[in-house]
């Protein structure tokens, strides 16, 4: 090798590990603790990036959070043998997965084999060219690639196109860490800007749906007092603000709708902030003559509202868990006159109404 200066792997330790106690000291903790946040994520990070892959392919589904706890168990007992920090291997496993493994097992005797070359065939590692290394590794990663996939988010989503390509630069001109932070980094601010800006639309009955069914027609006419809303996301403090702009919109476009109903169906729970949000436009409703009140609430923004207090603030009666039971609780409180001179005629209560003196007339 040295005559035709080939680079090789070179010889390795013929030797396990000897078992040792890991360095516990504050001193140690407080030293390592950046540098061990970064190793963390970036490990676990690619720890299941390389599970969802192989599970995509092989149609299994993959628990996260069993994945971490096998990532934290085996790096605890690693560091009894002086081991590095240890997460999945992207060449190991995607090689495991095309030599046909189906379980774990797969990969304790891949370990354990591995173990027996340290002991047994390490000395012949020395004659190992890197390039044929190299080749091996490369023909592995290789097949790893899902060119599928890349084509599909390139079609189907543009925040995930931009989320890949940030990722797959970052991985060509920084440290391979600093390119998963980068992705990751992007992904929670695209996240964040989503759920920061909740679907919010009005609802009304269609005459043209059976049992005139709610609709999100913007030329179906809407009831003069009272304002019906879907919000789609969860209450918290991102999107209150988003939230309270489209409540200041409806008062200022409408603002003889002194009634606002909240449906729900579409709200997981909600934080402080958003149940703050909630007491307030109940409160100004309430000052203007009108109220607020929530439809179809599920059980996690039920206790969301409760530990806060602003069900009480609310009022527990205001809350319903159907349509039907809320529009015909609301419709006592609507002013009758007004009813009475509105041709729009809405919900199945209005029917019992006498018509429109307009219409009387003719």
């Amino acid at each position: 090798i040295d005559n035709t200066h080939i680079a090789v792997v070179g010889a390795l330790p013929d030797t396990l590990p000897p078992l040792s106690s890991p360095d516990f000291s504050l001193d140690t903790i407080k030293k390592l603790a950046p540098t061990v946040l970064a190793v963390t994520l970036f490990a676990l990070t690619e720890a299941v990036s390389i599970g969802r892959s192989l599970g995509a392919r092989s149609g299994q589904r993959i628990d996260g959070n069993q994945e971490f706890i096998g990532q934290g168990l085996s790096n605890i007992a690693g560091s009894f043998f002086s081991g590095y920090v240890s997460t999945g291997s992207f060449n190991r496993s995607g090689l495991n997965y095309q030599a046909g493994a189906k379980t774990p097992i797969a990969a304790i005797f891949a370990g354990g084999l591995l173990m027996l070359i340290v002991v047994l065939v390490a000395p012949l590692a020395a004659y190992l060219p890197n390039a044929a290394m190299a080749g091996i590794l490369f023909m592995v990663a290789w097949g790893l690639i899902d060119f599928h996939e890349i084509r599909h988010i390139l079609r189907a989503s543009k925040q995930e196109t931009a989320v890949m390509a940030v990722t797959f630069f970052g991985a060509l001109f920084l440290e391979l860490e600093l390119a998963i932070f980068a992705g990751v980094l992007l992904s929670l601010v695209l996240y964040l800007m989503r759920v920061s800006r909740p679907r919010i639309v009005t609802r009304v009955p269609d005459p043209r749906l059976p049992n005139r069914a709610f609709s999100s027609d913007p030329d179906l006419p809407q009831c003069p007092q009272l304002r019906l809303l879907r919000i789609d996301g969860s209450l918290f403090f991102g999107s209150v603000s988003h939230i309270q702009e489209a409540f200041a919109e409806i008062e200022e476009k409408h603002p003889d709708q002194k009634h606002l109903a909240i449906i729900c169906q579409g709200i997981n729970f909600a934080d402080v902030a958003g149940a703050d949000a909630l007491v307030q436009e109940a409160r100004k409703r309430k000052a203007r003559g009108g109220d607020l009140f929530l439809i179809n609430v599920k059980q996690g923004l039920w206790d969301s509202l409760e530990e806060s207090g602003a069900l009480d603030e609310i009022g527990p009666n205001n809350v319903f868990q159907s349509k039907t039971a809320a529009i015909h609780a609301i419709f006592q409180k609507l002013d009758k006159d007004i009813c009475e001179r509105c041709d729009k005629r809405i919900f199945q209560e209005c029917q019992s109404l006498p018509l429109p003196k307009a219409a009387t007339n003719a």
